[in-house]
């Protein structure tokens, strides 16, 4: 085979020469780079192993909105549910660090006081979703170790694992091959796979390829939630002052 030949072979197979897990997940950080976003999402979780039916009164549905400023592995977030009632104002601040697990306080208007969460009790769920709170983190690319497991579908299947406290022994993320967005993670802890995560329904958004639906199920309790985006924003006039835990007492 020439040389010609064995160029677009691998320009067709979509992997630049000596790229690896790290500079895949470097380039998926870089075209998802953003200073500052806002979306508004809504999230039907289904609470049976057996499944929800339309109008089944398992089915849950609640609205958030999150607001985030800063880099990878530096940023603040600030997630607050809208609605039903019995939520409303219940928000969690969380703090990213480059080089240690996040801080996260969650603030209950029944409660009256805002509450650090403990890092051993990341791997619980978030009030009532199948996201944990270790989810709702954002991390930095160097934030892992990664080895490419294998190329399917136009995917990469990149195995993750976590440089620094996680309840995650280590996750699989599948990258689209054109765009290096997330399609798929899978994640496992001591006792197998605990939870995966779907990300579908893409759309550009100010340059962004965004998935505007999520589905999260939680593989040992048999239970899932679904996140739609219902809006969306990037690079907003947002200040570093609207993420303390001063600003998380404060109810939209």
């Amino acid at each position: 085979m020439n040389k010609i030949a064995i160029i677009l072979l691998a320009a067709a197979a979509g992997v630049a020469w000596g790229q690896d897990g790290h500079q895949i997940m470097l380039e998926v950080q870089k075209r998802q780079h953003t200073n500052s976003m806002r979306y508004e999402g809504t999230l039907y979780s289904c609470t049976s192993p057996k499944g929800c039916p339309a109008n089944s009164k398992a089915l849950v549905t609640k609205r958030w909105v999150y607001e985030r400023i800063g880099d990878f592995g530096k940023s603040k977030g600030i997630l607050r549910f809208t609605g039903p009632a019995e939520v409303k104002g219940v928000a969690l601040l969380i703090v990213n660090h480059p080089d240690a697990a996040s801080d996260q306080w969650l603030w209950r208007p029944a409660v009256g006081r805002e509450q650090k969460v403990a890092v051993q009790d990341r791997s619980t769920r978030f009030f009532g979703t199948d996201f944990t709170f270790e989810d709702l983190e954002e991390r930095d690319a160097d934030q892992y170790t990664y080895t490419i497991d294998g190329e399917m579908n136009g995917q990469w299947k990149i195995d993750a694992k976590p440089k620094k406290a996680s309840g995650y022994t280590h996750c699989y993320f599948y990258i689209d091959k054109t765009n290096y967005t997330f399609q798929r993670i899978e994640c496992y802890n001591k006792k197998g796979l605990a939870r995966t995560i779907d990300y579908t329904d893409f759309e550009m958004i100010q340059g962004i390829w965004t998935a505007r639906s999520v589905g999260v199920i939680d593989t040992i309790r048999k239970t899932r939630t679904a996140m739609h985006y219902d809006k969306v924003d990037y690079n907003l006039p947002l200040k570093d002052e609207a993420f303390t835990v001063e600003a998380l007492r404060i109810a939209e």
